[in-house]
């Protein structure tokens, strides 16, 4: 397709920061296996969009591990491609999607690519965007900038020719506009603006609360399958790890489990990710727990979101809401004297 990607992955969403620490909101683990950034990078990918840059923010270890050079979607290629483009400036502060700072630093990604339309978007809002369809609706409106909507809900994708962009890339400082979004919200009238109505899946992740209500929602079967279409694949980073197994204890009712756990409690409306340990006679109830956590014996847990590589020891009780879900950070080690 006659379309390059733009993927802002360092928009700056403080409500996230609690699982923002050691990573970008980009690659925040989501529906057990997953990271944001695979959904956006599986739509452009499903839609023959070959030339994708990313252009995240500090700390990048984390994404950077996660998309390698991007042969989990078919990207790893001789011409175009997946193109990693952090920011010359570690502290760049980024509130709008499709910052011009950040992007002007490597318009060379621009001036090489053959391309003659550009796709800005983000990571955090996930759908299942058709960016050829996108395309179509922009070409017929004649319009210089088109942005996806649904219902009036503004998806933070946008749609322009290459050529509007290098020149916005020229003249940002001048006419003090700091982004694509923020030049969509200024409605310039210089420019001609059309939206795309999009009619499927979408999730807005810009908050712990809406991280846990759209985590939660995906346990609805019928929800989860307007996300992940057989004909539109959400492709993400391989892992060989053997069979989630269940031991002779185990209860799983309404939960969905990734590969490589090992689980000797009960399980009920939770994610759990990766080589996860849930020891006996604990109890989880409507929680996450992402990869490599352990759960000792005789937990008890209800609205948790736990990180990765959090410890739980023996006999600890934690107790949130749907609406203030607890969140235990990366690495964190909770004994049963501090319990919360």
């Amino acid at each position: 397709m006659n379309v390059m990607a733009v993927v802002d992955a360092g928009v700056d969403l403080a409500g996230l920061e609690d699982l923002t620490l050691y990573r970008t909101e980009a690659s925040i683990p989501f529906a057990g296996r997953y990271r944001l950034v695979d959904f956006v990078l599986s739509n452009l990918v499903n839609s023959e969009v070959k030339a994708i840059g990313i252009f995240p923010s500090h700390p990048l270890g984390s994404l950077l591990d996660h998309i390698g050079k991007g042969k989990s979607w078919d990207l790893d290629r001789k011409k175009d491609g997946l193109f990693f483009l952090p920011p010359m400036e570690r502290n760049r502060s980024r509130y709008s999607v499709g910052n011009f700072g950040a992007i002007a630093e490597h318009e060379d990604f621009f001036a090489r690519s053959s391309q003659s339309y550009v796709a800005v978007t983000n990571c955090f809002t996930i759908c299942q965007l058709d960016y050829s369809d996108m395309l179509a609706s922009h070409l017929r409106s004649g319009a210089d900038i088109t942005e996806a909507v649904k219902g009036g809900q503004k998806l933070r994708t946008y749609l322009l020719s290459k050529e509007l962009m290098m020149k916005l890339l020229r003249d940002f400082k001048e006419k003090k506009i700091l982004s694509v979004e923020d030049l969509v919200r200024m409605k310039k009238t210089e420019y001609h603006y059309s939206e795309y109505e999009y009619t499927g899946y979408v999730g807005v992740i810009d908050s712990v609360q809406s991280y846990f209500r759209e985590s939660m929602a995906l346990l609805d079967e019928q929800r989860w399958g307007t996300l992940f279409l057989p004909e539109r694949p959400i492709m993400t980073k391989v892992k060989d790890e053997p069979p989630t197994q269940y031991l002779a204890d185990a209860e799983v009712t309404e939960s969905f489990l990734a590969n490589g756990s090992t689980v000797e409690g009960a399980v009920s409306c939770s994610i759990i990710g990766r080589a996860v340990k849930i020891g006996s006679g604990s109890r989880l109830e409507h929680c996450i727990i992402m990869q490599k956590s352990e759960i000792a014996e005789s937990c008890k847990l209800s609205y948790v979101i736990a990180d990765k590589d959090v410890v739980i020891g023996p006999g600890v009780e934690l107790h949130g809401t749907a609406e203030h879900p607890i969140v235990l950070r990366k690495g964190q080690h909770i004994m049963k004297e501090e319990k919360r």
